[in-house]
């Protein structure tokens, strides 16, 4: 699967991701990206889920564990960095199917933080796998 081009902001979102992980992290290495990576193996309840995102976006210690405090983290630009972010969420399909609706409030959350970041120019890309 080929990578788009990650410093064009313009074109970053949330996008399904089928290729190695290893192409993402050079990628974003490339473009002057932060990378980082959620492995949600595992994870059966919103409670591990937060936890997971924690760990894996590496969210502040006052980190709230909830969806607002999730939207605020990262439309913070002390998280985002510099020049922007590449996020890969691995293991998603199990709990996809089984929390349907807070999988459909995390896509909500991802897309506007997307949307956000794009509006101020700077490249945020969620690739779901």
């Amino acid at each position: 699967m080929n990578v788009p081009d990650l410093s064009q902001a313009a074109n970053a979102g949330v996008r399904d991701w089928a290729g190695a992980p290893e192409s993402l992290k050079t990628a974003a290495s490339a473009a002057s990206l932060r990378y980082r990576q959620v492995d949600l193996h595992g994870v059966s309840s919103k409670v591990e889920l937060m936890n997971a995102l924690g760990k894996g976006l590496d969210l502040p210690k006052h980190f709230g564990a909830n969806w607002d405090a999730l939207a605020d983290a990262i439309e913070d630009s002390d998280w985002l960095g510099a020049h922007g972010q590449v996020v890969l969420l691995r293991h998603t399909a199990p709990y996809r199917k089984a929390h349907a609706a807070d999988w459909d409030t995390l896509s909500d959350i991802l897309g506007e933080a997307a949307e956000y970041w794009r509006d101020l120019h700077k490249p945020f890309w969620v690739f779901v796998a």
